[in-house]
């Protein structure tokens, strides 16, 4: 009977702990739905299918059209030879498209674009190329980061086909440039996501679950007893977190420059203009989430659900041109995503208040709207 009892006390206890394991949002989160999310991501973007895209830039507009009365050049000549389709862009620009099958490994679509040099280098930054190609002194000359996986596999692809003897150029008319362009290298691309990914991690964490916590222990029901408004409580709050952003990202900042020389290109007054809309931007989400909640649990699921599709679509340890076209639009207008192309284009591509000034507004906008919202809300118990 004894022994009966124990097994029935340890049956219910068993119970008891997993039905209190499975109400837990955050468990459900992080042990389920968490390794589901970033799979999904991860396969989409990184899943190879069997005919790719490589996207090259080509240097001069002269390279891939043939003018009557001149001669054509390497580029010319093998794209024409190969029958590449030629397409002009709404905005004038001019590509070439070909396409080479594999049946074993899979076909290629390389994609020539025309562009300038300083275009080709801002794409590069972005992640959204790999190799530029041109000619001089007569030779067809490679451009690629040796230090990039992609950029040689590339190249070793391009070269083989252009000096097949069929494909009109020979060995002897190529060369190879090593790229070594300020912000070109992976850790260029790295740190300016971290810095945003921290803002809104801090802004979400140091925010948003601060106030849900200080409501779940009763503190905010003390707290309304007092002659205090609740913008200023709200405010006083925000304005700490973004200081604290602030000497945290400072301090990620001089270790990478300390450790791999990463410098600033653009203007630093429109950094720090920009970082603070940034913080504006997600304080106020933040606000909004926590506005009337007083579970801990819900309020982690909310700010899991938030954060967590941003960190994993919005460029910040790859780029987001790894997904399909149709989604990019989409990814680009998260304020994650808006924040992080902001702050390379400072870091990386030399931008100022003009570049800048447009997604400002935009994320000033957001936290002002959000913070306006949440206030409306905002429930001290």
């Amino acid at each position: 009977m004894i022994s009966k009892l124990h097994n029935a006390q340890l049956w219910q206890l068993i119970l008891a702990n997993a039905r209190e394991l499975l109400r837990e949002p955050a468990v459900l989160f992080w042990g389920i739905a968490f390794p589901i999310l970033m799979s999904l991501g991860l396969g989409i973007a990184f899943t190879k299918k069997k005919d790719v895209t490589v996207t090259i830039a080509v240097i001069g507009r002269n390279h891939l059209v043939h003018s009557k009365g001149d001669s054509a050049s390497l580029i010319q000549s093998f794209l024409q030879i190969n029958g590449a389709l030629l397409k002009v862009a709404a905005d004038g620009r001019l590509s070439r498209e070909l396409y080479v099958p594999d049946e074993r490994l899979g076909g290629t679509t390389y994609i020539f674009h025309d562009m300038s040099w300083k275009q080709a280098m801002v794409m590069l930054k972005r992640g959204n190329l790999n190799l530029v190609m041109d000619e001089a002194g007569g030779k067809l000359v490679y451009n690629f980061d040796p230090m990039n996986p992609d950029a040689q596999l590339t190249y070793l692809k391009l070269s083989k086909l252009m000096k097949d003897p069929e494909r009109i150029i020979k060995p002897s008319e190529t060369e190879i440039r090593p790229l070594k362009v300020t912000g070109t290298r992976y850790i260029d691309f790295l740190v300016p996501g971290l810095i945003c990914m921290g803002v809104m991690m801090s802004s979400m964490w140091g925010v948003s679950y601060d106030i849900i916590e200080k409501r779940s222990k009763k503190l905010l029901r003390r707290m309304v007893a007092t002659p205090m408004k609740r913008s200023n409580f709200l405010v006083a709050l925000i304005t700490v977190r973004i200081s604290m952003n602030f000497v945290e990202s400072s301090l990620l900042f001089l270790f990478a420059c300390w450790a791999f020389h990463i410098g600033i290109q653009g203007s630093i007054p429109a950094l720090l203009l920009f970082f603070t809309a940034g913080n504006i931007a997600f304080a106020g989400i933040a606000v909004f989430l926590s506005c009337n909640t007083a579970k801990t649990e819900i309020g982690n699921g909310l700010i899991n659900l938030v954060s967590m599709p941003m960190m994993v679509l919005s460029g910040i340890f790859f780029s987001y041109h790894n997904f399909p076209a149709w989604s990019i639009p989409v990814i680009q207008k998260f304020p994650l995503t808006m924040m992080a192309d902001g702050i390379r284009s400072i870091f990386i591509e030399g931008a100022g208040f003009g570049e800048i000034m447009l997604p400002t507004l935009i994320m000033l906008t957001i936290g002002v709207v959000f913070f306006t919202a949440g206030l409306k809300l905002f429930k001290w118990h």
